[in-house]
C-alpha cells in the first residue's frame, strides 16, 4: 500500500467507524508511527478529519471537502488514463466540451489535446492548466470560490457561467457510484455546478475508476437514470456490472 492509498484507506475508516483511535493506527496499515502522524497532519490540513484526544473523527459531513489532488492524482492512474483515452473517443473535432473537476477529468482533458477546434468549459484549475495552450482549442474557466485543496471553483458565480451555454459533452467525475443511492459526492458545495454542467449538455458522461463503485457519500447528485454513460475500468467484477444498468461500460 503506498502512500496515497495508505491515506484514502485511514479516511474511509474514520467515516465508516465514526472514531479511530490514532494509537492503534500504526499497527493496522503496518507503518511506524512517524508515518502516521505524517499522514494525519496531510488529511487534517485538507479539512477532511478532525483530531481528538487520543483519536481521529472524520470532518463534519456537512463542511468536508473531496480528497485533495496530493492525495489521489497517483491513485489507479492506469485506469483513469485508459477511462479517458475511451471518453475522448466520443468526442469529435469542433465540439463543444464540459470538464468537471477531478483527477479523471485531468486525465480527459490530457487526451483531449489531440482533438481540434474544440471549446473546453470546466471549474477545476488544473484541468485549465492542462488545456491551455493548445494550438487550436479554447478555453473557458468559471468564475467562483476555490476549493483550495481540490483547485475547484464552486459557488453562485460559477453556477451562473453555464446560464444560456449549450455543450455537446459533460464529462463528470464521481465519488460514489451505487446501483440504488446513484451518483453522491462527498459534501453539497458542489451538487449545484454539476447540476448546472449536466443540463447545459446534450449527453452527460460520468467518468470514474473501478474503486468507486458500490459505496455511497454524503450528497446525492444523480441517480443513474440521469446519466447518458457511465465508463470506467474493467476493474469492476463482472458478476456486479448488470446491476448498474446498460449505461455501464468498463473499458479495459
Amino acid at each position: 500500500m503506498n502512500t496515497s492509498e495508505r491515506r484514502r484507506a485511514l479516511l474511509q475508516r474514520a467515516r465508516e467507524m465514526g472514531y479511530v483511535d490514532a494509537g492503534s493506527l500504526a499497527h493496522v496499515f503496518g507503518v511506524d508511527s512517524s508515518t502516521i502522524r505524517r499522514d494525519l497532519a496531510q488529511l487534517t490540513r485538507a479539512g477532511l478529519i478532525r483530531r481528538t484526544h487520543g483519536g481521529v473523527l472524520p470532518a463534519d459531513p456537512g463542511t468536508v471537502i473531496d480528497t485533495p489532488y496530493a492525495v489521489r492524482q497517483n491513485e489507479n492512474l492506469e485506469a483513469k488514463q485508459a477511462i479517458a483515452r475511451a471518453a475522448v473517443d466520443l468526442v469529435q473535432d469542433g465540439q463543444i466540451v464540459i470538464l468537471d473537476n477531478g483527477s479523471t477529468t485531468y486525465q480527459v482533458a490530457s487526451e483531449l489535446r489531440r482533438r481540434r477546434n474544440l471549446t473546453i468549459i470546466t471549474n477545476d484549475l488544473l484541468v485549465g492548466v492542462r488545456t491551455a495552450g493548445h494550438p487550436t482549442n479554447r478555453l473557458h474557466m468559471t468564475g467562483g470560490v476555490l476549493l483550495d485543496t481540490v483547485y475547484t471553483l464552486v459557488g453562485p458565480a460559477a453556477v451562473a457561467a453555464f446560464d444560456g451555454l449549450h455543450a455537446d459533452w459533460a464529462f463528470l467525475g464521481a465519488e460514489s457510484i451505487d446501483a440504488e443511492a446513484g451518483v453522491t459526492n462527498i459534501n453539497v458545495v458542489e451538487i449545484p455546478i454539476k447540476h448546472a454542467m449536466m443540463a447545459a449538455a446534450a449527453k452527460t458522461v460520468f467518468v470514474a475508476d473501478s474503486t468507486k463503485f458500490g459505496r455511497r457519500s454524503f450528497a446525492t447528485v444523480c441517480q443513474l437514470s440521469q446519466a447518458d454513460l457511465i465508463l470506467t475500468d474493467d476493474g469492476l467484477a463482472i458478476e456486479r456490472r448488470p446491476a448498474f444498468g446498460t449505461k455501464l461500460r468498463c473499458v479495459h
